[in-house]
């Protein structure tokens, strides 16, 4: 009679490293995320500034970049509200 050894130690590791994996794409998608807010503010900033220097005529675009602007602004703020809610969430679990 042949006794075998239980596998799942190897399963937590695979788990692990794919746990791993998940949470640098979440990073990465994160971080590409705030890159094209903060994009968006220099944009915006950029073509106030030349509105006012006289280099650029239309405000219509400078208004719709500008909104565009906080509308980012304000969704990466609610996200980053939404992620520090749920870590306080999960760190309020008794386990």
């Amino acid at each position: 009679m042949e006794i075998t050894g239980i596998s799942l130690p190897n399963t937590i590791l695979l788990n692990n490293s794919e746990q791993t994996a998940k949470t640098l794409d979440f990073e990465k998608k994160l971080a590409e995320a705030l890159d094209k807010v903060n994009e968006k503010q220099l944009n915006s900033e950029q073509v106030t500034q030349d509105f006012l220097a006289g280099k650029v005529d239309d405000i219509h675009q400078v208004l719709i970049l500008a909104q565009e602007a906080k509308l980012s602004l304000e969704l990466a703020v609610e996200v980053r509200n939404k992620i520090v809610e749920a870590y306080q969430e999960i760190s309020r679990m008794q386990i």
